[in-house]
């Protein structure tokens, strides 16, 4: 079976041959051509490009449009991209699923709870304050150390291993992120390992020695930021109810400068209370930010902040606008770059990495500050996904293998549809939050995801 997308964008013909990658930007005869043959594709699967009675439908279809001499050369130029493999791409994929669900398990990334507390009381926060349905707590030295110990021991020989400080806010626990980092870089040398350390903030406790100690140590920093000062003020006040935007603003500004504008970035989040989130983006980039990134919250429909069915075309209209903006922005050198449409079109991750997306519960756990192995930082605090603790290592091999066997195969919400090698299936546990199993995929999610992949696609093309 083959799998094309084709699309209008900004002026530009797109077409996409899912299967092998490449995309293509044409004129109308060909995108019609293509159309027309995809239809054929589709509807007879065992058929050759090419075959007379493709050419009689091909003719028959657009007789009207397009000249007899026109269709002909048409054809002929997508039956040589065709031939190429470029086009009309079968598929190649399905049959490494079971590959990778065999894979024995290498784990390659640890998210450390480095601290179950918060300073601000975000309202969509999904730690619940940094509690994660428990206590507060924040993670000790021998806990921490015995979760490094974990990942080497588990990492097979891979070399480069990563971990991220991450909450609640891990600076509220700043001596023992620095003792661990201190730690792993010893343990480098022991077993030729490379540790890339990141770090997550919402900046309250950033300062000079942070910074410095952040830039010597840490290959990537998140700082958490949503937007415009009204909108983040909304959304990521203090427990007493005021805002954090003039605070943590300029403390980013600083830290950003200092690793040159590099290895960093604004992550924020947007909600049904900022539909028009392109301005937030565009206010990071006047404040000087050139790394961003603001995702959809996912919430219950309930929530009065979860975007809902009904905020999704203007969700929509609101990429569109962002990227012929950032296009704009672009040609007059002051471009900057947005993580969601940012996108490989030359090489981009292997083909496990396409099937399976993140690696959870396989190469990247989670761990909280008594030591317990969850498959992300979304599931912990759901008995059902405990595997484990770094003293004994996963106890629960059944859990990583159901997260091993879950791919865009695996998920009949994925099958066909062009996005799907972009995003890998999507999250699990948004997956499990809303349809009780990882199995499957949060459609609304999944909506703004296709909109965000055409949209890079399209960038792509108007700056090539």
């Amino acid at each position: 079976m083959t799998l094309i997308h084709q699309y209008k964008s900004n002026g530009y013909n797109i077409v996409l041959d899912v299967y092998s990658g490449s995309v293509h930007v044409v004129d109308d005869l060909c995108y019609d051509v293509i159309a027309v043959l995809e239809e054929q594709n589709q509807a007879h699967t065992k058929e050759t490009l090419g075959m007379p009675d493709t050419k009689e439908c091909l003719m028959e279809r657009l007789k009207d449009t397009y000249s007899k001499e026109e269709l002909l050369e048409a054809l002929s130029d997508v039956t040589e991209l065709a031939g190429e493999g470029r086009l009309f791409t079968r598929d190649a994929f399905a049959d490494m699923a079971d590959a990778v669900k065999e894979r024995k398990t290498v784990v390659k990334a640890l998210c450390l709870h480095i601290a179950h507390d918060c300073n601000l009381a975000c309202r969509y926060c999904f730690a619940e304050e940094g509690e994660y349905h428990g206590r507060r707590a924040l993670m000790s030295f021998e806990v921490g150390k015995k979760a490094l110990d974990f990942l080497i021991q588990n990492s097979g020989n891979r070399r480069n291993l990563e971990v991220d400080f991450f909450g609640g806010e891990p600076l509220m626990n700043w001596q023992v992120v620095k003792d661990l980092t201190a730690y792993g870089r010893e343990q480098e040398k022991i077993y030729n390992k490379h540790f890339r350390f990141t770090l997550t903030t919402n900046g309250v406790l950033l300062n000079d020695e942070v910074q410095e100690f952040l830039n010597r140590e840490m290959d990537n920093v998140v700082l958490s930021l949503d937007g415009r000062k009204e909108v983040n003020d909304r959304m990521r006040p203090f427990r007493n109810g005021t805002g954090s935007y003039d605070l943590i603003v300029p403390k980013f500004q600083k830290l950003a400068k200092s690793r040159n504008q590099e290895k960093y970035y604004i992550r924020g989040t947007f909600t049904r209370d900022n539909l028009d989130f392109g301005e937030d983006i565009l206010h990071f980039a006047d404040l000087g930010f050139k790394q961003m990134s603001i995702e959809p919250v996912v919430g219950e429909e309930s929530d009065p902040y979860a975007i809902r069915e009904e905020d999704l075309p203007a969700i929509m209209k609101e990429y569109d606008r962002l990227a012929q903006i950032m296009i704009d922005r672009e040609k007059d050198g002051k471009g900057f770059n947005f993580f969601h449409f940012m996108i490989d079109l030359d090489g981009g991750p292997c083909a496990a990495k396409r099937l399976s997306g993140c690696g959870s519960g396989t190469e990247y756990l989670a761990v909280t500050p008594w030591g317990d192995l969850y498959p992300c930082h979304q599931f912990v605090g759901r008995e059902e996904f405990l595997m484990g603790n770094v003293e004994e290592g996963i106890v629960k091999p059944e859990i990583a293998d159901e997260f091993r066997g879950c791919s865009v195969y695996s998920k009949e919400k994925c099958r066909n549809c062009f996005a799907k090698f972009y995003c890998s299936g999507g999250c699990m546990a948004n997956s499990y939050n809303f349809h009780g199993t990882i199995h499957d995929a949060y459609e609304i999610g999944c909506r703004m995801q296709r909109k965000r992949v055409e949209c890079a696609i399209m960038i792509k093309a108007a700056l090539s």
